[in-house]
């Protein structure tokens, strides 16, 4: 079967909901994105492949529906996994020993975060206004800067990716809603949960007494 037969294969209609047809690429981003953040919330490593699962099905959803900046948000989700599968394996760096840590996001850090993400933000919004028949330009470039945040966020295990993230998907629930995707508006609802979820779990993990090292005996 050629690409193109399962491209359009996922995007035929599954079932309707509220009068709108809802289709295989929806349905499967669903299961896939409510997986994948809770496997974050647990700190589980699986959540990366999963994830980069969710960002393809999600990259013809959100193109069929006409919101080209959370379609293009999703390739750079792919780069980012990469480098979070990395980073979460390696410590962050050479000669780092054992798995990344949750930590608190910095002054400079988050300095250097809200200038890059209102920079995107107000670029982005020029690029749909003036490029795509985007209907909803400003809020699909302030998600999209926001959920680029929070992704470098658990990246890294900042702590506060996780207001980032609730920041994003409160918006993300009417605007999915307003474009009739009214599935993927129910998943980030859940999405909202689980992030409330992830930030008391990654809290407590913050608080925790590091664990002893073992000892290593030399004969």
């Amino acid at each position: 079967m050629a690409l193109a037969d399962v491209v359009e294969a996922l995007q035929r209609p599954l079932f309707t909901l509220l009068g709108t047809p809802v289709s295989w690429t929806e349905v499967l981003g669903f299961g896939s994105g409510a997986l994948c953040v809770w496997l974050v919330t647990r700190q589980h490593l699986a959540n990366w492949p999963v994830g980069i699962a969710n960002n393809l099905f999600f990259v013809l959803l959100f193109t069929q529906a006409g919101l080209y900046a959370d379609a293009g948000l999703q390739i750079v989700f792919i780069t980012l996994a990469a480098y979070g599968w990395w980073s979460w394996t390696h410590g962050g760096g050479p000669g780092s020993k054992g798995p990344l840590e949750v930590r608190r996001t910095g002054r400079t850090e988050w300095i250097l975060l809200l200038a890059a993400g209102a920079a995107g933000t107000i670029l982005i919004t020029l690029l749909l206004d003036r490029a795509t028949d985007s209907t909803v330009p400003f809020w699909d470039a302030l998600t999209t800067s926001l959920s680029l945040m929070a992704t470098y966020g658990q990246c890294r295990k900042r702590l506060e990716s996780w207001w980032l993230w609730i920041a994003a998907d409160v918006i993300y629930i009417p605007l999915y809603a307003h474009k009739d995707l009214y599935l993927t508006s129910v998943l980030y609802a859940g999405f909202l949960l689980l992030c409330l979820s992830g930030l008391r779990n990654w809290s407590r993990a913050l608080t925790a007494p590091p664990r002893p090292r073992p000892v290593e005996v030399t004969a």
